[in-house]
């Protein structure tokens, strides 16, 4: 159980990294911030990175210290693109007590970065892209993520779901937060790799 717990918080933060620092090859007119919603408080510009926007939202400051402790930012400041599942502080919290503190630690390294990297998919998806690969495959499409987990995404009206490894469904709560080098998609649950 600990194990799961770690691999989920670790699944979260990652892609949130990797969403924020892929950032500067993708110069997007400024003008363009105005079309982004507001991510934990804070604009999200779409001529930044994923890191350097991802530092600004109070409701992903978990994301970004376990993407730190994964040492993933310099990676994911590359050029991608990339989408990134980006679990929120709430989402981390309903992992079971003490997860992400394990997680963290230095002898973790390995397990949070693969949790983290099965948050990033190694494309640039917006919601509409997302939506549309669903119904052609008739309700469920399966996605293959950086960490080589492979979850299903659905979609019911414009409402998003990702069903784990594990059988868990996420939400995605705030879609389509376009960043220098990808995409974000704010979800309320931490993505896990099946067991």
């Amino acid at each position: 159980m600990k194990v799961r717990s770690l691999i989920l918080a670790a699944t979260v933060a990652l892609p949130m990294a990797i969403a924020g620092c892929a950032s500067s090859s993708a110069g997007t007119d400024s003008s363009m911030a105005h079309e982004n919603p507001m991510v934990g408080g804070a604009p999200m510009y779409p001529s930044k990175n994923i890191i350097e926007n991802a530092v600004n939202s109070k409701d992903h400051t978990t994301l970004v210290a376990a993407v730190k402790a994964a040492g993933l930012v310099d990676t994911l400041q590359g050029k991608g693109p990339f989408t990134v599942f980006a679990p929120t502080n709430e989402a981390f919290d309903k992992l079971p007590a003490g997860t992400v503190e394990t997680l963290l630690k230095p002898e973790n390294k390995d397990m949070l970065t693969k949790i983290l990297t099965c948050h990033v998919v190694a494309a640039d998806a917006m919601s509409g892209d997302i939506k549309h690969m669903i119904d052609m495959d008739g309700g469920a499409h399966k996605v293959k993520t950086v960490g080589g987990c492979v979850f299903t995404v659905m979609h019911k009206g414009d409402q998003i779901m990702i069903k784990d490894g594990q059988g868990n469904i996420a939400h995605v709560t705030i879609a389509d937060v376009k960043q220098s080098n990808g995409v974000i998609h704010v979800i309320d649950r931490v993505l896990l790799p099946a067991s």
